[in-house]
């Protein structure tokens, strides 16, 4: 298989050895033009590069829909990767033919979930961020595919999910999930006012797709494997909790959210 698993980065950075299968992808490289840095730029060919700063990796998704032509199709962080040991460097990283294997038994391979244990997805997202990016998404949800609104329901009630918007999509797939993704995210982003947003709070629409991607497969029974993800250098475990607690307590949504 042609198998092209994107490494969303926004710098030069220690990347996969086996680039037959792992491409670096500079994401915003319409805003953030570094020179000598030879990764695949997001701002090629039809894309949303300048939208970086409000949609994360999801400008890296988007140049793959629109430009990429390979099998299948994945993203994972320069930070975050996709592994089946715990390890955490790169020698551990999923390779070609595991992937290949996974593939096989079904369409989609996912990290293993994130749990909450304290607290819903919806309520572990609006003490993060602002409130009404999430609930403007469940009303054009509701208006432009009410067959979701069940799943996302279910999903905003429960304590995990598949975050990073990190994923291996067979190419049909792929597709049909980007055009859904990005055709509720184009209108959330007609119904909101972000200008007030600090930096890290206007990277909404990537935290929205965050919860989307549960809510995509559950609605269509999707079947997938889940593997192990690992990310390099420090985790800041402690930083986490502090920065958890200060969202949740303090009502302080411009605080770190990712490291």
């Amino acid at each position: 298989m042609d198998i092209k698993i994107m490494v969303a980065a926004h710098k030069e950075f220690p990347m996969p050895k086996e680039r037959e299968l792992y491409l670096p992808v500079l994401v915003g490289a319409k805003r953030n033009y570094k020179p000598g840095i030879n990764y695949q730029r997001d701002d090629d060919g039809e894309n949303i590069s300048e939208k970086n700063p409000n949609y994360n990796e999801l400008t890296a998704i988007y140049w793959a829909w629109k430009n990429l032509d390979a099998d299948a199709v994945g993203l994972v962080h320069y930070r975050r990767f996709l592994s089946k040991k715990r390890k955490r460097n790169l020698e551990n990283i999923i390779n070609k033919q595991e992937v290949e294997e996974l593939l096989a038994k079904t369409p989609i391979i996912l990290p293993k979930k994130r749990k909450y244990y304290i607290e819903t997805n919806y309520s572990h997202y609006i003490h993060a961020h602002h409130q009404e990016p999430i609930d403007v998404t469940r009303e054009v949800i509701a208006d432009r595919c009410p067959e979701y609104l069940d799943a996302f329901d279910q999903m905003m009630k429960r304590t995990s999910a598949h975050m990073f918007n990190m994923f291996v999509m067979k190419k049909g797939l792929f597709d049909k999930y980007a055009s859904w993704l990005f055709g509720i995210l184009t209108q959330v982003e007609k119904k909101i006012d972000i200008s007030e947003y600090s930096v890290q709070e206007a990277r909404v629409f990537g935290y929205l797709a965050e919860r989307l991607m549960d809510v995509w497969i559950l609605t269509n029974g999707f079947n997938y494997t889940e593997v192990n993800w690992i990310q390099l250098g420090d985790r800041e475990i402690m930083a986490k909790i502090f920065y958890f607690m200060k969202r949740k307590f303090l009502k302080n949504r411009d605080v770190k959210t990712h490291f």
